[in-house]
């Protein structure tokens, strides 16, 4: 399981709140933001914090990786407005 101990969706929400599921993933926001500007490749981005090996499975890492990775943006671009206004969502 990767290090977040979360499950992990093949794609985030796509709403323009910032919704449970992103509250319950923020650490694995972060550090794909971390990783990204680190540089860290795909294999190893997908097995430490998306728990996918992408050698076996390389489409879903890559599409699992790049829809979380632009969401963890979106948060930094505009979630947090909606968190600052409204709190993080609770259960």
């Amino acid at each position: 399981m990767p290090a977040t101990q979360s499950h992990i969706a093949d794609a985030p929400p796509d709403e323009a709140a910032v919704t449970v599921y992103d509250r319950d993933h923020l650490k694995l926001y972060m550090r794909l933001l971390d990783a990204n500007d680190a540089g860290a490749s795909l294999e190893e981005v997908s097995s430490v914090l998306l728990g996918i090996d992408a050698k076996v499975e390389p489409e879903r890492a890559r599409r699992v990786h790049d829809s979380h990775l632009s969401r963890a943006r979106w948060m930094t671009e505009q979630g947090y407005r909606d968190i600052l206004r409204n709190g993080l969502p609770t259960d």
